[in-house]
């Protein structure tokens, strides 16, 4: 099965999946955060971290309210190692970084926690919580972590129940340019 055909044949199957306890499905939020990414400028390869930095939900057979029985499905990893299968390290580590990158955000950013959902604040405290000021220290050294920060701030904003949004088939676009394999059988 070619990568385009595994991820559309993933948001398929559980795209409609509600995201957390937010007002969007999970394929919602996937395409909204593409959306924000390209409105912005983004690299192809940034874009299509945005669709598909939390596709490590779609992966795990974890229960829909996970977070509310206390458990981190630490997505960003299982996304993480899925990715790096057919992408690049400027796809897959913004992925892998975008939680760290909500913590960073809360050590830097006096007044960011509070513009977080409730499940998203839910979710910070057991993903480690605030980072301290060394680990902040560290992350922000990362090659990736420039693109971390713009895919946590569009990860925030896709949130906007009833938002109309181009297509998955527009964004696979993008995903097909950043594949490892661009041969037409692997990644069109």
């Amino acid at each position: 099965m070619s990568t385009i055909d595994e991820i559309q044949k993933l948001f398929d199957e559980r795209g409609d999946s509600q995201y957390g306890f937010e007002a969007v499905s999970q394929r919602e939020h996937a395409l909204q955060a593409a959306a924000l990414a390209e409105h912005d400028g983004a690299s192809p390869a940034l874009i299509t971290a945005a669709l598909l930095h939390d596709v490590g939900h779609l992966l795990h057979n974890l229960p829909d309210d996970a977070t509310e029985k206390g458990i981190d499905d630490q997505h960003e990893e299982l996304g993480q190692r899925w990715l790096e299968r057919y992408f690049g390290r400027d796809v897959w580590e913004p992925v892998l970084l975008h939680v760290a990158a909500k913590r960073y955000l809360c050590q830097i950013e006096p007044d960011y926690e509070a513009t977080l959902s409730r499940p998203s604040r839910q979710s910070l405290a057991l993903q480690g919580g605030v980072m301290s000021v060394e680990d902040a220290s560290e992350f922000v050294a990362h090659k990736f972590a420039d693109d971390a920060v713009r895919l946590r701030r569009w990860d925030d904003a896709a949130k906007a129940a009833g938002l109309e949004t181009p297509s998955i088939e527009h964004f696979l676009q993008f995903v097909a340019a950043c594949c490892l394999d661009r041969t037409e059988a692997d990644c069109e």
